[in-house]
């Protein structure tokens, strides 16, 4: 018998050649297709009849009807196909595929697609082609396992640039057939359960990447109960002493908290029957993560979280829903701030329920969530309830609804498509990935927004030409500011002109979409080059004389040419023009010009020529190694850089478009390093701020500081003879993007007249 190959799930293999002419042959076995004792004989050790009859079981409760003729076809071929390889933990690599259609099953997927879960590692890993897979399973079986192929093939870019294209992958196989991204999710969470046999590294890049990307997707697709595992999965490889900590604390006190709960269900489920609300009361799982990620975000301690004790309501009727709201804050009495109606105002992934958070027995706090049976189960599978149910019903309509966000993205997706990696990514996180608010039309029709979205972000979700036109806006009636940060049932209306109008270049720094923020700036893009060009050169002038106390004159205009051509601009005019319609950060070409290295902050990427133990770049294949960066092309975290072994002096890192490796000719000494993703850090960073004196000020400078998660470490207010105030704060910043940011927003502010870094 010939040697087990061990898979990796995350390296795909090389393609096998047929070692016989039977090994050799094209298209899957014909022959007893549907029996599996053949196939099952491959792997003695597992009883595969018993994985097939599990997957028979969750089939039949959702589809009792259906022919699972395919399914079992699939799955003797999966056997088959994979018979020689394993899996790092030395399982038969086949209980993955089988594992992966198990739980589509589960969320009630058709017989398709687990058809294709079955078989979605065979054309990649085995003898069997794609096209064998469609002359033994149709086209639309075919399709969905080459999609799933497709995601699973990684760039060989850098790390955002290969981030952005599997994004851009996933939603564009979303949307041509859901189905595809839900078979991906599906392999994701069973690699994350069986993580523990790979090595630390590996599982922490994993986890990372399923926390960033495939959690959040399927919190937009409304399955939470993928998300919650994916969570918990990714925080334990992620944070392993945090994780037990809290698992032994939950652990500990499982019998007080089960105690507790069925005292508050004995105390509460008379006053509902009292009532006449048949409703079914059950204590609420409890997610590591999530209560992990209360603590750090409320500062709180373990027995300060509500939703540690937590009781869900399932009733019959949307009444009942509230029915029974009103007999829980009778009892017990509500906490302010703690409720939440996300069934008059559903989640964008149609998510439904009540949420409140009351004083309950022995003062302690316990979160209530009130929902209908029906609602219970949207939540559970979201967007896989789609396949539960006949065409045309209002399920039906509701799937179009789930994916409205798809398509406000894919077109967003299009206006990009030539724009920076990085941004990319980060607009995806911003926009898709963070929570929401849900803002009314004056007609009624609901809009989701990311939280702190503006009036301005909501005129362009509309419509570009109604963003562009904005003069003002309206919420509630009243007239609001246009950087006014939405909430949640908001009626919002856009006032706008009816001559020829353009949007403010202010409008970069107000508004919080993606899409918005490419819509003028393409509106820049277009407009005269001859003031794109003026305006680029007095951002940067600006933005110099703000961050480094400097200016172009005192750098020298060849320094700055060189920095433009790292950029591919030949000219300073072009390298201006693209500054002056954002489609380049001026504070980005600052930290390019390394003129932050002046000793004033210990920060990393104001200091890029600064020597440092591995600097936050990690030398692949080789142990601990003393790396500077260039001086000549001044590399910052997410570029492509490519390693230069210097003789005594370790490695230098350079841009890997920088002429001076690209005219190396000792080709041996260049070496492949990657930007190592190291644990936020904060940096001290002191500024000055010269304004008019007023009432508020203080407070003005420090509600913005708030906004944007920074620290004020110190602070020192002067107030000189002819009213005008010097505030010199020292903050606690993570980077100079983050510095350049409030910076900007501390400049906007009623009377500030300059905001610069104090260099002492």
């Amino acid at each position: 018998m010939a040697e087990p190959v061990v898979r990796d799930p995350e390296v795909p293999l090389e393609k096998p050649r047929p070692a016989t002419a039977a090994a050799g042959r094209r298209g899957p076995r014909r022959e007893g297709a549907a029996g599996g004792a053949t196939a099952a004989a491959k792997a003695p050790a597992w009883n595969l009849e018993a994985l097939r009859a599990d997957l028979h079981k969750a089939l039949r409760a959702q589809h009792p009807q259906a022919d699972l003729t395919m399914v079992d076809k699939a799955f003797d071929l999966a056997v088959e196909a994979h018979a020689t390889q394993v899996r790092a933990s030395g399982e038969p690599y086949v209980t993955h595929p089988i594992a992966s259609a198990q739980i589509l099953a589960e969320l009630g997927i058709d017989p398709v697609a687990v058809s294709a879960a079955l078989l979605h590692d065979v054309p990649e890993d085995t003898e069997y082609s794609l096209a064998d897979v469609e002359d033994g399973f149709g086209p639309e079986v075919a399709h969905l396992v080459d999609g799933v192929t497709k995601l699973s093939k990684f760039s060989t870019h850098s790390h955002e640039q290969q981030q952005a294209e599997n994004i851009r992958k996933m939603f564009l196989a979303m949307a041509e057939d859901i189905r595809v991204v839900l078979i991906k999710l599906a392999d994701r969470l069973h690699n994350m359960r069986t993580l523990g046999a790979l090595k630390t590294e590996k599982q922490q890049r994993i986890a990372r990447q399923t926390m960033e990307i495939y959690a959040p997707l399927a919190e937009r697709l409304g399955i939470w109960q993928i998300k919650w595992e994916l969570e918990d999965l990714s925080f334990k490889a992620l944070e392993p002493e945090a994780y037990r900590e809290l698992a032994k604390l939950l652990d500990t006190r499982r019998k007080g908290r089960e105690t507790y709960i069925e005292r508050a269900i004995e105390e509460l489920r008379p006053r509902l029957e009292a009532a006449g609300i048949d409703a079914e009361l059950q204590g609420r799982p409890k997610h590591i993560y999530s209560i992990w990620k209360k603590m750090q975000r409320k500062g709180a301690e373990f027995g300060e979280i509500y939703d540690v004790y937590a009781i869900r309501l399932l009733v019959d009727e949307v009444r009942d829903c509230y029915a029974a709201l009103g007999t829980v804050h009778a009892l017990w009495r509500p906490i302010p701030g703690q409720f939440d109606d996300y069934i008059a105002v559903p989640k964008n992934n149609l998510y439904q329920s009540l949420h409140t958070a009351v004083i309950a027995l022995d003062g302690k706090p316990l979160e209530i969530q009130i929902r209908t049976h029906a609602m219970h189960q949207v939540s559970e599978v979201g967007i896989a309830a789609h396949w539960r149910y006949k065409e045309g019903s209002k399920a039906e309509r509701d799937y179009d609804a789930k994916l409205a966000w798809l398509r406000q993205l894919m077109e967003w997706q299009r206006d990009v498509s030539e724009s920076d990696a990085t941004e990319f990514v980060e607009g995806i996180k911003l926009d898709i990935f963070q929570d929401q608010v849900f803002v009314f039309t004056p007609r009624g029709d609901i809009k989701d927004l990311p939280a702190g979205a503006t009036p301005l972000d909501f005129a362009y979700r509309i419509h570009t030409d109604i963003g562009h036109r904005t003069i003002g806006a309206k919420v509630n009636n009243r007239l609001v500011p246009l950087d006014y940060r939405l909430k949640n049932g908001d009626i919002v209306e856009i006032v706008t002109t009816k001559g020829e109008h353009g949007p403010s270049r202010d409008w970069m720094n107000i508004v919080r979409t993606s899409h918005a923020r490419e819509k003028i700036r393409q509106w820049f893009k277009k407009k005269d080059r001859a003031e794109n060009i003026v305006h680029g050169r007095e951002s940067l002038e600006r933005e110099l004389r703000r961050l480094a106390r400097t200016n172009v004159q005192t750098i020298g205009l060849d320094r700055v040419a060189d920095v433009a051509r790292t950029y591919q601009h030949e000219t300073l005019d072009d390298f201006y023009a693209a500054i002056g319609y954002g489609a380049i950060s001026a504070q980005q070409v600052v930290m390019r010009l390394g003129v932050l290295d002046d000793g004033a902050s210990a920060l990393p990427t104001i200091a890029p020529q600064q020597p440092a133990r591995s600097g936050g770049v990690r030398v692949k294949g080789v142990g601990d190694l003393l790396v500077r960066f260039a001086k000549c092309c001044h590399p910052i975290p997410g570029d492509p850089i490519a390693g230069f072994i210097t003789r005594g002096k370790g490695i230098t890192v350079h841009l890997r478009s920088c002429p001076t490796v690209l005219n190396e000719r000792e080709v041996s000494r260049l070496i492949e390093v990657e930007w190592e993703a190291a644990p936020a850090q904060t940096y001290p960073i002191a500024i000055r701020v010269e304004a008019y004196d007023r009432t508020g000020l203080l407070s003005d400078i420090t509600q913005v500081m708030a906004e944007n998660k920074v620290n004020i470490l110190a602070a020192n207010v002067g107030v000189s003879q002819d009213h005008t105030a010097e505030v010199v704060m020292t903050l606690q910043v993570a980077s100079v993007a983050q510095l350049a940011k409030v910076m900007s927003r501390v400049e906007q502010l009623k009377d500030v007249l300059s905001v610069q870094r104090d260099l002492g």
